[in-house]
């Protein structure tokens, strides 16, 4: 039997990833399988964005709504908690194998352009939901389920190097879209420029060649409270033949211009602005915190990364290195402002990345990089704000947006392409 099962799930995964797009849409509230499950099962703030019809639009849009209608058979096909725990991994790899594929036009698919890394949030909340439905006949753990879903979903399964010999090694993590209360069409071009470049074998501007890998993380504290960041940079900062040689963190920053940060802040200080859930940090710029399960290290970590040949690049956008952070000084109680860097036993209220997310994950990535690789280059480069968006909230994309998208996505690599050794 369990061979048999085996061999419907290698047919079932065949068959949607090789599925073109279909004309029928499916909302969040559907389920047309024949599981047991829970009609309303406790949901996040992520989670209730899905009764925005137009989210199920951008996964049928990119050839992806099998995904999510033949998901819950699958699950009911599993017996126990390790069936259930292969079969969920083994369809967060399949998605995340199509969305990169998508990304670099070697899976076609629907209207939205190839690029957009929106069909991948969508389509994985999409089935995350059904992931919660779900009412099996045997003891599960589903909050240990969905976070292996997830972490396959984002690239954190198979994110091993080939280890061929002569190629350089670059590992890199882009985000989610957020601040989707104000906008539901937003995109992140980070995340794009991971699903673009992951995978990919590049020239470096030395001459010598390079393979980049690429994870996608989510914009949630308690995911980063969990330790995603460490799960996902860990095995690449590992000393061996299929470590990474140079890493960076990726982030949407600022208006019309790409940042290098010459700092990384050990604080959560981004109140009132709330994560992907809702969910708040619980520091303020008055009150900086430290995050849950953040190991030992510096107030600050400084970018190791070749700063001055990856600001080369400055088209389309310039590109500048950050200097600017926020400390409580040395005996003092009050938040500076310092356009110079951090001074001597001061206390971090702000990193380049600021005081959200995006600081965090260069301030985690690269404390870990000084445990286990202090040597190796790392640091985080934010991109310019994708905009363009069409004025009509009903469409998804428009000229200007994929011109902007393009143009960002094109420059990371094109930044990356200039580093050295």
């Amino acid at each position: 039997m369990m061979p048999a099962r085996r061999a419907v799930l290698a047919a079932t995964l065949i068959g949607v990833l090789s599925t073109p797009l279909l004309p029928a849409t499916t909302s969040a509230a559907e389920d047309r399988s024949a599981c047991r499950t829970v009609t309303s099962p406790p949901t996040d703030r992520e989670q209730d964005r899905l009764g925005d019809t137009r989210t199920a639009a951008f996964t049928e849009g990119a050839g992806l709504g099998d995904f999510v209608r033949r998901f819950p058979a699958a699950l009911c096909s599993t017996r126990n908690a390790a069936e259930a725990g292969r079969l969920v991994e083994a369809w967060g790899r399949a998605l995340w194998s199509a969305a990169t594929d998508r990304a670099q036009e070697r899976r076609p698919g629907g209207d939205l352009p190839a690029r957009d890394d929106r069909p991948l949030y969508w389509t994985r909340l999409a089935m995350t939901f059904r992931l919660a439905r779900w009412q099996p006949d045997f003891p599960l753990d589903t909050a240990a389920l969905r976070e292996r879903f997830e972490d396959a979903s984002r690239g954190l399964a198979e994110n091993d190097f080939t280890g061929a010999p002569g190629l350089r090694r670059i590992f890199v993590s882009g985000f989610d879209p957020f601040g989707l209360d104000d906008e539901l069409r937003r995109a992140n071009p980070s995340g794009s420029a991971a699903l673009q470049l992951n995978g990919r074998r590049i020239t470096l501007a030395d001459g010598t060649r390079a393979e980049i890998r690429a994870v996608l993380l989510p914009v949630r504290y308690a995911d980063f409270d969990h330790g995603i960041v460490e799960r996902a940079f860990g095995p690449r900062l590992t000393p061996g033949p299929r470590s990474a040689d140079l890493i960076t963190t990726i982030s949407q920053g600022y208006p019309g211009l790409f940042t290098l940060e010459a700092w990384a802040g050990r604080a959560r200080s981004a109140d009132p602005y709330p994560d992907n859930t809702g969910t708040l940090s619980g520091g303020t710029r008055e009150h900086p915190v430290t995050a849950p399960g953040l190991g030992p290290g510096a107030e600050f970590i400084p970018t190791t990364l070749p700063t001055g040949a990856m600001t080369a690049v400055q088209q389309p956008y310039p590109a500048l290195l950050n200097t600017e952070v926020t400390e409580i000084p040395a005996g003092g109680e009050q938040p500076v402002d310092r356009a110079d860097g951090p001074t001597p036993g001061s206390r971090a209220v702000v990193g380049g990345g600021g005081g959200y997310l995006s600081n965090e994950v260069a301030y985690r990535s690269n404390r870990l990089r000084l445990d286990l690789a202090p040597r190796l280059p790392g640091g985080h480069l934010h991109t310019p704000v994708l905009t363009g968006l069409p004025d009509r909230p009903g469409r998804l994309t428009g000229p200007d947006f994929e011109r902007n998208e393009a143009a960002i996505t094109d420059e990371v690599l094109d930044i990356l392409r200039h580093v050295t050794f």
